[in-house]
């Protein structure tokens, strides 16, 4: 065994329950293999407890899969994302079984129409990353359109790709769709999102898999550039981090974040901005890491 603790934000295990593969390396009364669902919302919140004013942990995009392991009175779930570990409660609502996925929404945000007309009011509206399942094209007053299998909706066809092929240059291209989108602790999404999770998303729609929080990129992301507040030489696609924070380099000289001091995701010159951190907000840049440009 390891003598490190398990990070109970990646590892679900409690004297009562726990989850089945961390058998012999916890102790728990019963185990569970839990099973495999799929969020069938737009968008859905994973909270820190079973509650809807519980502190928002990160969010969850329609399609992703989560590894359920209870069913509480609450009318929550106790989840794990299977893209990245992560732990905490998602509304049962949010939740339907496995379907097959064709494409993935490539626009930063495309609404869902009830029938292939874009002058009908829209239902909602589906963020940059969310997966769906689509069946055949529509032409609608020249315009495709595309009808998700379950019938819930019509989306315009240009705003889907399918899902095993990507037209990202870059994952800083993909970052970069986010300038000016409020700032939201937790958020993933287009209409709100925080630092790191601005982060992950950029990286998986470039299929790059990264973990969610801060400190968790801090030490896995990418390559290790460096330690400590001495810059090396940075390039596009850097990413550079404080206790707390992290941006992505656009250019050597330029950061892209999302920003609780602007409350926006935000560009500006690097040297302005870690002069302002270490002042007001997380102190010392605390380290470099180098994510691939592409997949």
């Amino acid at each position: 065994m390891s003598d490190r603790p398990l990070d109970k934000r990646l590892n679900f295990f409690g004297p009562n329950l726990a989850d089945v593969r961390l058998k012999g390396q916890v102790e728990a009364s019963r185990f569970v293999e839990g099973r495999l669902m799929q969020i069938a919302v737009p968008l859905a919140g994973l909270h820190n407890a079973p509650r809807p004013d519980a502190g928002l942990d990160t969010q969850v995009l329609m399609g992703e899969r989560v590894r359920v392991f209870e069913d509480l009175d609450e009318g929550y779930c106790l989840v794990q994302l299977e893209a990245c570990g992560y732990i905490g409660f998602v509304p049962s609502h949010a939740l339907g079984q496995i379907a097959e996925i064709t494409h993935r929404v490539s626009a930063l945000r495309s609404f869902v129409y009830p029938g292939s007309d874009l002058r009908l009011p829209p239902e909602h509206f589906l963020s940059l990353g969310c997966a769906i399942s689509l069946g055949a094209e529509k032409i609608t007053r020249d315009t495709p359109y595309r009808q998700m299998i379950d019938r819930s909706g019509w989306i315009f066809a240009g705003h889907a790709e399918p899902v095993n092929q990507t037209n990202v240059d870059d994952y800083v291209t993909v970052a970069e769709m986010f300038l000016e989108t409020p700032y939201l602790w937790g958020g993933k999404s287009s209409l709100g999102i925080d630092c790191s999770g601005l982060v992950q998303l950029a990286a998986k729609i470039s299929g790059q898999g990264v973990l969610r929080d801060t400190d968790m990129q801090a030490e896995s992301a990418g390559a290790f550039l460096s330690k400590g507040a001495e810059l090396p030489k940075l390039q596009r696609g850097d990413l550079i981090f404080w206790r707390g924070h992290v941006g992505i380099m656009t250019d050597a000289k330029t950061l892209l974040h999302a920003s609780g001091h602007h409350m926006a995701v935000v560009k500006e010159p690097l040297k302005g901005a870690i002069e302002r951190i270490a002042k007001n907000e997380f102190g010392a840049v605390t380290g470099t890491r180098r994510l691939a440009l592409c997949a």
